[in-house]
């Protein structure tokens, strides 16, 4: 196999993806969260509830970060319009979905972790 004479280039050859990084779980995660935002009603939006606190805490989820090789970031606001972030490992994240009353009814719903619907959209396909 001639590797530099026009047979493979290795330069254009991929890696094999880490499907255990934080970015792979960032990606399943949006998408996840975005379908079920995207399904609810104009009057609500997409909140977490986290019960491994000894108690439950229910936020509205603005946006997701994460950090390579392990970390994910929630970040929204809470009932009380404060705001929070919850840093976790992969292993670890336990979340429930649930529809929150819009604190903004009269901005447009925009998909989580996107500036618009048609850009979330194409990066699915």
């Amino acid at each position: 196999m001639d590797l530099m004479g026009g047979g493979i280039r290795p330069e254009l050859m991929l890696a094999p993806k880490d499907q255990n990084l934080a970015d792979e779980f960032y990606r399943r995660l949006i998408n996840w969260i975005n379908d079920f935002h995207k399904s609810l009603d104009e009057e609500h939006e997409v909140g977490a509830r986290l019960v491994n606190f000894g108690q439950a805490i229910t936020f509205h989820v603005e946006d997701i970060g994460y950090w390579n090789p392990s970390l994910i970031s929630f970040q929204g606001r809470n009932e009380l319009g404060e705001p929070v972030e919850l840093i976790q490992h992969v292993t670890q994240i336990s979340i429930l979905l649930v529809a929150m009353k819009r604190e903004n009814i009269e901005q447009p719903k925009r998909p989580i972790g996107f500036a618009s619907w048609d850009e979330y959209e194409q990066q699915k396909t």
